[in-house]
């Protein structure tokens, strides 16, 4: 079976005239830069709060070549839009496409034991209003926004979720959603995330509200938690053997951080592959115990099964929380890389805890690119000519 890697992009010099604009919010390490870099979207600016990340970004200029400090702004909650836009020799409604992904915390399972989130009181959830101002600021002809899919349940995050539509489309702005598995599309990771699509409404051949998303037809097919069906004509989901099997001993160093010592070390190496702590419990039949049923998150001491998809890669994992290595040890930079479809190539700044989070927290590259295709099909659609600048 063949494995889609992102390979090099050499660097451009100048503006690329094939190219449309884009600007980045919540850009983090710039997987949905890369996706559209690949899909016909150069990143003009960015907003990042993140040190780090920001260091990642300008140390891959072979991939973003408009990219500097100049471009490149901290804060989305103390943003001046009219400066960005300056810094990047844009001018509003020039842009082709806004992408973002604001921090996805105050909507995700794991945060649903804090009362605070529960009530919707999570102050982060206002970054969702930060990403629409600067939407109605900008006014870009596309806007593509990524979250967890837990801010579509149908619980206290549906308030939020409904207020971002609204709020979108009184900025003038088309909308469509989905919860998409990423493992359907060649990512060799059972990731689901909820992207938002919508396309400025004066640029429409029909009424903003009956606009629906072309949304990209899945490639791959597999076993899932919510998959009752299988589409047998399908290629089968990438494995994660499949996804590592061509790292060179170069490409993939030893790292001391690998090595796993500690309180569960020893029930860690005697897990099979692709299982987790319930192999410890009662009701596994294991014969010492170690954990009661159902007493921790799925993803605790769970490993890599080489014949399946890896679980979701975590931005921030405890220290016993998977997916290790099936070998037992914690994954490498370059394994992680692979999972999340970024480019061997790909430079990742910061020390170990701090690549696994821009790592962890970004859009896998290959899941972007198939629906940033898309939005670049649906402008072509609507004859929406690429932003043209001195």
């Amino acid at each position: 079976m063949s494995v889609t890697v992102l390979g090099h992009r050499p660097r451009a010099e100048g503006r690329d005239s094939a190219k449309r604009v884009a600007v980045s919010l919540f850009a983090g390490a710039g997987g949905l830069d890369v996706a559209g870099e690949l899909a016909g979207f150069e990143t003009y600016a960015a907003v990042e709060l993140d040190p780090t990340a920001r260091e990642t970004l300008l140390a891959n200029d072979h991939w973003f070549g408009r990219l500097n400090e100049d471009v490149l702004f901290e804060d989305i909650v103390t943003l001046d839009p009219t400066k960005l836009l300056d810094a990047a020799d844009l001018n509003a409604g020039e842009v082709d496409l806004v992408h973002g992904g604001p921090p996805c915390t105050p909507f995700s399972k794991s945060g649903y034991w804090l009362a605070y989130k529960r009530a919707g009181k999570d102050p982060k959830a206002s970054l969702l209003d930060n990403y629409v101002e600067a939407v109605q600021a900008i006014r870009p002809r596309a806007f593509l926004m990524e979250n967890v899919f837990g801010l579509a349940y149908n619980n206290h995050n549906r308030l939020i979720f409904e207020r971002f539509k609204r709020a979108i489309r009184s900025a003038g702005y088309s909308f469509d959603s989905n919860v998409i598995l990423a493992a359907d599309y060649g990512v060799p990771q059972l990731r689901q995330r909820l992207f938002c699509v919508g396309v400025r409404s004066d640029l429409l051949d029909i009424p903003p509200d009956l606009w629906r998303f072309d949304w990209p037809e899945e490639s791959h097919d597999g076993p899932h938690e919510r998959r009752s069906d299988r589409n047998g004509a399908r290629t089968p989901h990438v494995t994660t053997s499949e996804a590592l099997a061509d790292l060179t001993e170069a490409q993939n160093p030893f790292e001391p951080e690998e090595l796993v010592t500690g309180t569960y070390a020893a029930e860690l190496s005697e897990i099979p592959p692709g299982e987790n702590y319930l192999y410890f419990t009662k009701r596994r039949g294991h014969r010492r115990p170690r954990f009661e049923w159902r007493s921790r998150y799925w993803s605790f001491l769970l490993k890599l099964h080489p014949d399946r998809p890896s679980p979701t890669i975590q931005g921030q994992p405890g220290p016993w929380v998977g997916p290790f290595h099936w070998d037992g040890r914690r994954l490498r930079v370059a394994e992680v890389k692979r999972l999340m479809t970024f480019p061997d190539d790909f430079v990742v700044i910061g020390n170990r805890r701090s690549q696994q989070l821009q790592l962890g927290n970004a859009v896998p590259p290959l899941m972007g690119r198939v629906l940033l295709d898309r939005v670049a099909a649906e402008l072509d659609r609507l004859e929406v000519p690429l932003a043209v600048h001195a």
